[in-house]
């Protein structure tokens, strides 16, 4: 009897284990946290019951993505060292279990989000069929892929205001500006210091392929510009959303942290510095939205 609970758990254990990695629990959790934010910053009163539907909805949505990315690289995920380990390469998991999840995922997600509002369901399907059937299959063939894949990237911060007002304007608008930019450095950060890796598999991350200046250059340029997207509501000219002139001082200085890590990127090109600006401009986001809320609820 005491062997057949401790298999019984043992299997409930690897389950959670493989649902967990192959929804990607913690970039999950940091894109329904910008859904999160967005709904804050959206909602002129908070209804916490849309708030869950949205973190339930949104972790659907991300984690179907991630499935479905996952069966279509498969074979590819055998080749790299920080990805063999997943539970389809590993033979933990079916293809057949992870695709059946996957649709489970995206059927969950989007009727959670239609629940909220239909156009919030829209964005969260725009969202998977663009990582799914454009970035996944791009990033073997060239690096525009990263800037096809900014644009479900950005959906998240954006989609919780939609989630909150039902509509999509120059506020949502302005949200979605912000993560944008802000994918470009954090994503050829990666790329940087996980060349060799992605290149056992194939994939091509940062803008000219090469670990050189003009990588770096393009790193240090949209490093700037989502700095400079970040401070437009301090001007007032972004409807209702905006920031007070301290909120504004804070996001700058902020700011000209993650361009010095960009910067030290630029001049020392090496892996090091590459992953101290990836875990600055995690940094950076989160410290944006927990400021951006923080300025509304305390102003």
């Amino acid at each position: 009897m005491n062997l057949s609970v401790t298999h019984s758990q043992s299997s409930f254990q690897s389950l959670i284990r493989n649902f967990t990695e192959i929804t990607k629990l913690r970039l999950s959790v940091s894109v329904v946290f910008s859904s999160v934010a967005g709904y804050l910053l959206g909602a002129d009163s908070i209804d916490f019951f849309v708030l869950f539907l949205l973190c339930l909805g949104g972790y659907c949505m991300v984690g179907a993505s991630n499935v479905y990315n996952q069966i279509i690289e498969r074979d590819l995920d055998k080749l790299m060292d920080r990805t063999k380990n997943r539970p389809l390469p590993a033979g933990q998991m079916s293809v057949q279990s992870a695709f059946i999840l996957a649709i489970v995922l995206t059927i969950a997600g989007i009727g959670l989000l239609y629940s909220i509002n239909p156009i919030t369901a829209m964005f969260g399907a725009v969202s998977i069929f663009m990582y799914v059937s454009l970035y996944t299959p791009l990033k073997t063939k060239t690096p525009l892929s990263v800037f096809v894949g900014a644009f479900p990237g950005a959906i998240p911060f954006m989609l919780g205001w939609v989630a909150a007002s039902g509509e999509f304007g120059i506020e949502p608008g302005t949200l979605f500006m912000i993560q944008f930019f802000w994918q470009f450095p954090h994503f050829w950060a990666i790329g940087w210091f996980l060349f060799d890796d992605y290149k056992k598999g194939g994939f091509f991350m940062l803008p000219n392929g090469k670990r050189d200046k003009g990588t770096a250059t393009q790193v240090v340029l949209y490093t700037l510009w989502t700095v400079f997207a970040s401070l437009i509501p301090a001007f007032g000219i972004t409807g209702k959303l905006y920031l007070t002139t301290v909120s504004g001082v804070i996001i700058g200085i902020l700011g000209i942290g993650l361009l010095y890590y960009a910067i030290r990127l630029y001049k020392e090109k090496t892996s090091k510095a590459a992953k101290q600006l990836m875990l600055a401009s995690v940094s950076y986001i989160t410290l944006l939205q927990i400021i951006f809320v923080a300025d509304k609820f305390l102003r």
